[in-house]
């Protein structure tokens, strides 16, 4: 992970990055997600902002990640919320937590962190009968001339091995892992929605996704965003962004059988 300040980014994250919008949890409770009294566990929290959003709806949850750091700032927001999460460090592959304890299993923005097969085992196995896994993106789109399109270009020159460019925001592979993992009644929805940043506030953003910065170390990554900095006040000089977004959100049930 090259030499990354993970505290550093984990701040930034709490900060810059844009959580789900109120239309996805509007729609996931229509699916029975996210509802008051289920037992919630959200993995790859993060910063916690969907297992806050539950928390907030009246969901009993715990949270796990595999940095220290995030959940410390996790913490930090739930203070300012006024909600009571459990928070774990662990990993989603191997939880440590007790079977059939769930309602509800969710992972936001972190699925293709995971190993897949593993983690999708380990959400069964603690799910209920019935329990539903609901695996969920909110990704920007690259579009021509857009910020997002001059941005992954400049994380590219810095960053060869970046290979999350260009994304659809549709993650057709998750269907599989729920299938292999025996979940049934697999669905699927998507929508998309406008999101404004300021400069700063997308500046945080990018510095905030370990996957484009963690790699680099600290010093690629400050020149990174920098020249960012200098593309944003040539090329994008309105002070305020409209950056597209697709959410995505594929789920399944845990079969009585399983």
């Amino acid at each position: 992970m090259g030499n990354a300040d993970f505290g550093k980014m984990a701040r930034d994250y709490r900060k810059h990055r844009a959580g789900f919008p109120a239309a996805f949890f509007e729609r996931a409770a229509a699916l029975g997600i996210g509802l008051p009294g289920q037992h919630l566990l959200d993995m790859g929290t993060g910063t916690g902002s969907l297992a806050r959003k539950f928390a907030q709806q009246g969901c009993n949850v715990t949270a796990l990640d595999s940095a220290m750091t995030m959940l410390e700032q996790a913490a930090l927001l739930d203070e300012l919320a006024g909600v009571n999460i459990k928070y774990c460090v662990a990993d989603a592959e191997d939880t440590g937590l007790s079977s059939a304890r769930f309602d509800v299993i969710t992972a936001g923005q972190c699925w293709h962190r995971f190993k897949r097969g593993q983690a999708a085992g380990e959400a069964c196995r603690l799910l209920k009968e019935g329990g539903i896994l609901a695996i969920s993106h909110f990704d920007c789109l690259s579009c021509p001339g857009n910020i997002v399109e001059a941005t992954e270009s400049l994380i590219k020159r810095h960053n060869p091995g970046w290979a999350m460019g260009g994304s659809s925001g549709i993650y057709p592979q998750w269907f599989k892992d729920l299938s292999d993992a025996g979940f049934c009644r697999i669905e699927s929805l998507s929508f998309d929605v406008d999101v404004v940043y300021s400069h700063e506030d997308w500046r945080g953003r990018v510095r905030a996704c370990a996957g484009i910065t963690a790699g680099m170390g600290t010093e690629r990554a400050a020149l990174l965003d920098q020249e960012l900095e200098a593309c944003l006040m040539r090329d994008f000089p309105e002070a305020l962004l409209v950056i597209p977004h697709r959410v995505f959100l594929v789920w399944g049930k845990k079969p009585a059988s399983v």
